[in-house]
């Protein structure tokens, strides 16, 4: 009997290692040196970041592919793994940001008290980007007010997940 895996298989798993590898390219730089990734699958993972040309990226991809069939790939998924479950935080945290931002401009006071219980604390900086945002008084002040707005309530809301 043939213990030899099909063509097939054989293709399915190399495709299952592109794709792999194909994943590492969206971390950030930081993330993907604390994988440990041998220095020439590193590289291209990182070649690949600054890759415009869709045929050039594919054949990095191609590349980055045949790479990952020389290392274990379990360590590589499990540390996907725990980063995809940060981004899925992070995504969490930005749409909450959003969503007191606006309760914020619009609710006045006690929408400012209700944000300092949830936040554990009274943040001025955030207190005073929202007073400048009302007290505007064109388009690009308000602007640039809602945006410290949310810097400050998005930076309260992560230290707050991350304890």
């Amino acid at each position: 009997m043939n213990s030899k895996p099909s063509k097939s298989a054989r293709k399915r798993e190399t495709q299952a290692l592109q794709t792999l590898g194909e994943r590492l390219i969206e971390l950030a730089p930081e993330q993907v040196a604390s994988i440990g990734l041998d220095e020439a699958l590193l590289e291209a993972i990182l070649t690949a970041k600054s890759i415009r040309a869709h045929g050039a990226l594919r054949r990095q991809k191609q590349l980055i592919g045949k790479l990952m069939r020389g290392i274990d790939p379990a360590p590589v998924a499990a540390a996907l793994e725990a980063f995809g479950g940060n981004a899925q935080l992070e995504k969490e945290v930005f749409r909450q940001a959003e969503k007191w931002r606006e309760r914020l401009t619009s609710g006045g006071k006690a929408a400012q008290h209700e944000f300092t219980a949830i936040a554990g604390y009274h943040n001025e900086l955030l207190a005073d980007a929202v007073s400048s945002w009302s007290a505007a008084a064109n388009d690009d002040a308000r602007r640039l007010a809602l945006r410290k707005v949310f810097r400050e309530i998005h930076k309260d809301l992560l230290s707050r997940v991350q304890t």
